[in-house]
């Protein structure tokens, strides 16, 4: 493979997606490439080669793009999801351990994520503290369990919803009543 070629491969998928964020995100704002050129402080070409999906920009470098473009970077890092209606169908639960399933990320104000958490009876899951200023929603579907942070668990049963800070130390734990609980996580944008 020639020097020409191995520059003109394909970035990563995530690489790529945020290329087309860029053209989609500019594009919007009826912004030229040697416009946005200018107000990053990019070379036009490194510009287009990211744009085309065959550039792999730093953090850096989509952080000065998304400040350009006044919008957060995490709607640069956002794959298309479309526009259209989106249908899930559900899916079984695991046997034998807890089951997660992101069923949507949303950008915008806050970076949001929709989550399904199913968990079997006698189980206990430790969440893994999230960016400062993150905000977890619990919607309870069915069954019990006790959640919150790990210092301040509360009990829910359906129906019930809890909010609380994501950026500590929390956790979901049943008793022997299965629990199927619906997760809005919303993390600050970036910027």
């Amino acid at each position: 493979m020639s020097t020409a070629d191995r520059d003109r491969r394909p970035a990563s998928g995530a690489a790529a997606a945020a290329g087309a964020q860029v053209q989609r995100r500019r594009l919007q704002r009826g912004m030229s490439q040697a416009e946005l050129a200018r107000r990053t402080g990019l070379s036009k070409a490194t510009l287009s080669q990211l744009e085309a999906g065959t550039g792999n920009p730093t953090i850096d470098t989509l952080d000065a793009i998304a400040v350009a473009l006044a919008i957060p970077l995490t709607d640069l890092l956002t794959r298309e999801g479309g526009h259209g209606t989106l249908h899930l169908p559900a899916t079984a639960a695991a046997a034998d351990g807890p089951t997660r399933e992101l069923l949507r990320r949303i950008s915008g104000g806050h970076s949001l994520e929709l989550w399904r958490l199913r968990l079997p009876p006698h189980t206990c899951v430790d969440g893994v503290p999230h960016a400062p200023g993150t905000t977890e929603h619990l919607l309870v579907a069915s069954g019990r369990l006790m959640a919150g942070p790990a210092d301040d668990l509360r009990p829910l049963g359906a129906g019930d919803l809890l909010a609380f800070a994501g950026d500590a130390p929390h956790r979901y734990q049943t008793d022997d009543t299965p629990a199927d609980v619906t997760v809005v996580i919303a993390s600050p944008a970036i910027g």
